[in-house]
């Protein structure tokens, strides 16, 4: 079938429309982002005291180095921008809803806020297993490697790379199931296919988790589990949601 003009007008029409909306949602989550940034470099002394937690027993005299006189104000500018992300995750998490939405039925747009509470919780979730679990593991690991011989000492611009990489890397990656489970609402994956590519995908995680992680066998497993189960989860609801619209569809019929 020859596409017509008209039809070439109203799909470029449609893709301006999504490009613009997408603008608009980004442009949010800009502002939210400042806000909180700001609010939070305002109580960052504190802030840091409990980023410097994990790390703090391997260090000589439980304190960071530096060796810049700029490096200790940029360490704080980038705890407050990553605590500024954490903090934010409710506002642009309902932005990303928003954007997504017109693509749902009815029905199912009413589980905007179980996808905030759920995206939010499984981002703050991520977080806190990095930090209650996978540092304090890994540190035990990297800072006792090789025998007590050698002291570390550690520079905040360091340490705040890689505490930041891994709290967001946890973060993102617990949001896994939640993007799945839109996906299959969406139509767009299946239960049968997720069972189906099961393996491919724990292949997928495990290269993942191999990657993002600490250079350890110890950090790679921490986050292979919990996301091999959270991908269950994700499957066991994508079928969930599936009868549901499946039943829906036969009360309408009836």
């Amino acid at each position: 079938m020859i596409e017509t003009q008209e039809q070439r007008d109203e799909k470029h029409q449609t893709l301006v429309e999504h490009l613009g909306e997408l603008r608009v949602r980004v442009v949010y989550c800009g502002y939210a982002l400042i806000i909180a940034t700001l609010a939070c470099y305002s109580i960052s002394e504190k802030i840091f005291d409990f980023v410097r937690a994990p790390i703090a027993p391997y260090l000589q005299g439980g304190g960071l180095v530096f060796t810049g006189p700029m490096d200790k104000f940029v360490a704080h500018l980038k705890l407050s921008l990553v605590c500024g992300i954490i903090i934010s995750c409710p506002f642009w998490l309902y932005q990303i809803w928003l954007f997504v939405a017109p693509g749902l039925y009815a029905k199912e747009k009413k589980y905007s806020v179980g996808f905030i509470f759920a995206g939010t919780g499984l981002f703050l979730l991520g977080v806190a297993f990095s930090y209650f679990v996978v540092l304090p593991m890994a540190f035990h690991f990297l800072m006792n490697y090789g025998g007590d011989v050698d002291k570390p000492m550690i520079t905040i611009d360091h340490y705040m790379g890689f505490f930041t990489q891994i709290c967001l890397v946890f973060g993102a990656a617990f949001e896994m199931p939640l993007i799945i489970i839109i996906l299959g609402m969406m139509g767009v994956v299946t239960q049968a296919f997720l069972r189906e590519k099961r393996r491919y995908a724990i292949m997928t995680i495990a290269v993942i988790s191999a990657i993002i992680t600490p250079p350890d066998l110890l950090s790679m497993v921490l986050m292979l589990i919990p996301m091999c189960l959270l991908f269950e989860i994700a499957v066991f609801f994508v079928g969930f949601f599936e009868k549901k619209k499946t039943l829906a569809a036969v009360n309408e019929r009836e």
